[in-house]
């Protein structure tokens, strides 16, 4: 709680004064097995609206690897394949209008299925998580649940906690983690993107379902994305109409005011692209999509637009 406090204090006092040369990291638990670490910027301006986004971490992520860095001799591989850090700053750069905060959502079994599985409550548990950050934040505020792999069950978790999602609750991203849908969640989806028309939902999935990891299929026909995605597509059909673009590799499907949208890669080849939806600049794409900033400076699955940005 000590920690909250400084946090708290922190949060509300910084102002446009003088700018630190680096942006402020605090990391807290919660629950005990829940691991908070906010990424917020050097300055906070007082006069902006501020936009948390909740990022849960993928399977077999610590929140350091997720950030991302420059990587030296002997360093693992996964500090170099996300970069979430280093994206945020690109998006921080860009949207100059708001204050951005990353809020990266740990646990100690570094897996967020196993972590549901741990504890029967687990609707309420994420209601307190989620509850915590939020009334740390200022009067004037967004949030944006977003998640890759396995961080996809958390967002699915907080969905099972409420009746109605919040209309703070402005986007909601799954970048190749939306497992865990079913149907049970589609009419509370439309409720909510057709009850505020500011709200936006984005989904990435590549064609998972003919992936092969060491000679064998790497999911079920029906257990990955590919398949839930396009089911979560057939469901908002019914409530929203969709047009088809093609560009390259990538099928886009787009509602007609673009505030949904579902990114489906496709693998002719049978690779594994689970990671490089986030790497090549797909977590500034869930956030940019559909908006003025869309594509700007940077295009979702080419080379990556927030090298200089990496520490």
């Amino acid at each position: 709680m000590k920690r909250l406090l400084i946090f708290f204090i922190v949060f509300c006092c910084i102002c446009s004064a003088v700018a630190q040369e680096r942006d402020s990291v605090l990391s807290f638990k919660v629950g005990g097995d829940v691991m908070v670490t906010i990424d917020y910027p050097a300055v906070m301006y007082k006069h902006r609206k501020t936009t948390l986004v909740f990022f849960a971490l993928p399977n077999g992520n610590t929140t350091a690897q997720t950030r991302g860095k420059k990587l030296e001799a002997g360093d693992d591989w996964h500090y170099d394949i996300q970069h979430i850090g280093a994206q945020t700053r690109f998006v921080r750069n860009t949207w100059k209008r708001q204050n951005v905060i990353v809020v990266y959502l740990e646990n100690t079994y570094k897996s967020w299925p196993q972590w549901k599985t741990q504890h029967p409550n687990y609707r309420e548990l994420v209601q307190h998580i989620t509850d915590t950050v939020i009334s740390l934040a200022p009067t004037s505020f967004n949030v944006y649940f977003n998640g890759h792999s396995g961080g996809g069950r958390f967002l699915f978790s907080y969905l099972d906690g409420v009746d109605t999602i919040p209309a703070f609750v402005q986007r909601i991203s799954f970048l190749d983690s939306n497992y865990g849908y079913d149907s049970s969640y589609t009419q509370k989806l439309i409720t909510w993107l057709k009850s505020n028309k500011t709200t936006c939902l984005n989904v990435f999935a590549y064609n998972d379902s003919v992936a092969v990891y060491n000679g064998k299929p790497l999911v079920s026909a029906t257990g990955g994305t590919w398949y839930r995605s396009r089911l979560m597509l057939q469901h908002l059909s019914s409530a929203f109409s969709f047009k088809q673009v093609r560009n390259d590799s990538l099928i886009v499907y787009k509602s007609n005011d673009a505030r949904i949208q579902f990114f489906l890669k496709t693998n002719p080849d049978r690779k594994i692209f689970h990671t490089q939806q986030v790497e090549l600049n797909g977590f500034i794409h869930s956030l940019f999509c559909g908006t003025r900033y869309d594509s700007r400076r940077y295009q979702y699955y080419t080379k990556r637009a927030y090298s200089k940005y990496i520490e």
